[in-house]
């Protein structure tokens, strides 16, 4: 019995719960429908206490997304009114956390419950820090359970328990990350973009994508390394391959060649550059276009190949060599997604993840790259909450399994 307890436990927490937008009663094993205040349906009663966070801890950046109910009980306002009024009145806490404000989700429905959805990110290196500021204010006081993905919910798990006293409830990083993307398209209609005219600085411009029919698609997942995943339906994925250069390797280069200290310093570096001071092209080899195989002149042929000529090597700033690493990056990401596309016969590739955050460079270049190498078959997608859906998916897992949790204890007991 506890073998098979185990199972269904595990299979649940496979899964994401998506719920619809209207209100209805919510059918629960032995606990009836929920709380019902001012015609709005609350969720059944053994759902977990606000406040609600979903927390994806990365490699390099760590995102908390914290939904914040429009309809509370009188003991919930009790409850959670000073960490509320905390995160919300405020768009910095310390010195590295931030609110992205312009991200906000309104009017969104989980578990019946209506509210707002707050996005926050703070660099993984500054755990220590945000611990101590959450301990300060109280966030321990409140819950004992944080839901959590992401490597860092397993190598910080000793140390939320030893300085809030608080246990992290973990769930699959990639699980997570498609429930994720399917909640917030599904309630955000202009998730999706492509840009079109990419290459043409004057031209160039965001365009909203209809993602209706979404299945199948390529996903890409650009963190500190790279995931690239297949897509085919609701929940069914497989990672078909990835890379050890990402996000982190264009920060740990960008800091080892320029100084920088942080990701927003190396992008302004490289918004200042020229990679072509660095790298090598087609027309530095041939002297031109290689044309029997359409490479125009002015396409890299060697990332940083110009480096090892002593005229070269003085002559490069530390913008361009910024702006050679980030092209180096993106045109690797790109290069293998296209492969990854082709190999499984998909025509839509959708990349997500920290590294596109305000990092218009990338995606335009990674948009020039499809487009050029499908002969203008594929657009690159992108999405506005490009690196959130981790800590937004392992949130509802751990509603999906709050859910389901006394229904499966009556059955096995």
């Amino acid at each position: 019995k506890l073998i098979l307890l185990d199972s269904l436990l595990q299979e649940i927490c496979s899964r994401v719960a998506i719920e619809p937008v209207s209100c209805h009663p919510v059918m629960t094993s032995g606990s009836g429908t929920g709380i019902c205040l001012n015609g709005v349906q609350f969720g059944p009663e053994e759902l977990p206490p606000m406040p609600w966070f979903g927390m994806d801890i990365g490699g390099t950046l760590s995102k908390l997304v914290y939904f914040e109910p429009v309809n509370a009980t009188e003991e919930e306002e009790d409850r959670v009114k000073h960490i509320r009024k905390y995160l919300t009145n405020n768009l910095a806490y310390g010195d590295s956390g931030h609110r992205d404000q312009q991200k906000q989700m309104e009017d969104v429905v989980i578990r019946n419950r209506k509210g707002r959805i707050h996005f926050i990110r703070f660099p993984t290196n500054m755990m220590t820090s945000c611990l101590e500021l959450a301990k300060e204010k109280g966030l321990a006081e409140t819950m004992s359970t944080v839901c959590a993905t992401g490597g860092g919910a397993y190598k910080f798990e000793n140390d939320f328990r030893k300085e809030l006293n608080m246990t992290l409830h973990k769930f699959d990083e990639l699980d997570s990350l498609i429930g994720g993307i399917q909640f917030i398209e599904q309630n955000n209609s202009k998730e999706l973009y492509f840009w079109e005219n990419p290459g043409e600085d004057s031209l160039a411009c965001k365009k909203t994508f209809d993602f209706t029919n979404p299945y199948p698609f390529m996903l890409v997942n650009i963190g500190s390394g790279v995931s690239i995943l297949s897509v085919t339906g609701p929940g069914k994925y497989q990672r078909v391959s990835g890379t050890s250069l990402g996000g982190g390797t264009f920060l740990g280069l960008c800091c080892l060649l320029t100084k920088c200290k942080t990701f927003e310093e190396a992008l302004e570096l490289a918004a200042k550059g020229d990679n072509k001071k660095v790298d090598k092209l087609v027309k530095d080899i041939y002297g031109g276009d290689y044309n029997r195989f359409g490479l125009t002149g002015d396409i890299v042929a060697s990332s940083f190949g110009q480096m090892n000529i002593e005229e070269k090597f003085m002559g490069a700033a530390k913008e361009d060599l910024a702006r050679a690493t980030l092209m180096m990056i993106t045109n690797n990401i790109g290069s293998i997604a296209r492969l990854c596309c082709k190999s499984e016969g998909m025509e839509r590739c959708v990349f997500v993840g920290n590294f596109l955050r305000i990092n218009t460079i990338a995606m335009r270049s990674l948009s020039t790259a499809m487009e050029y190498w499908s002969n203008g078959a594929m657009k690159a997608l992108f999405c506005e909450h490009e690196g959130y859906f981790g800590a937004v998916g392992c949130l509802l897992e751990l509603m999906d399994v709050a859910n389901q949790s006394t229904r499966t204890k009556n059955d096995f007991k």
